[in-house]
């Protein structure tokens, strides 16, 4: 079975944006960006699924189905802390790489990326900016020196 529609709205920040996939105008994404804004939510993203049913619902009926469904829904969300992080590129040897991970994950970072060439490993890390000096100490610690961070560029 095919739904009919798939509509949705997401929030990030200052930006949002939503979409009716054929409804009639503003009977969907906007009242699922509408309880996104009344419970409050940021940085979600909500999708709704219709089947069609063979029951007319009109304008209104779409928009309280849509709107409805999106409210429950996120009522009932898990609400997660957002964690900040800052984004580095580091280059170690392949005998450097199990502790480089092993001091990353003790300090909650992840790996976002490994490039592995002929010499060794590029990598994209993710870390808490409250950690980046430990890391730094420690990373220089076991590779003598050798292993720096570098700032990702902003997105």
């Amino acid at each position: 079975m095919n739904a009919t529609h798939n509509c949705w709205a997401w929030k990030l920040g200052g930006q949002y944006r939503s979409n009716d996939d054929g409804e009639p105008g503003g009977t969907a994404g906007r009242p699922i960006l509408a309880a996104i804004e009344a419970q409050e939510f940021d940085q979600v993203v909500v999708l709704v699924i219709r089947w069609y049913g063979g029951i007319q619902l009109g304008t209104g009926g779409l928009a309280r189905a849509y709107g409805g469904g999106a409210n429950k829904c996120l009522q009932q969300a898990e609400r997660l802390p957002l964690i900040q992080r800052a984004s580095f590129h580091l280059e170690c040897s392949f005998s450097e790489l199990a502790l480089v991970k092993l001091r990353l994950g003790e300090l909650n970072g992840l790996v976002e990326s490994e490039n592995f060439m002929a010499n060794g490993v590029q990598m994209s890390i993710a870390i808490g900016p409250e950690h980046t000096d430990t890391l730094q100490r420690q990373l220089a610690d076991l590779s003598r020196g050798r292993i720096l961070l570098h700032a990702a560029p902003e997105q």
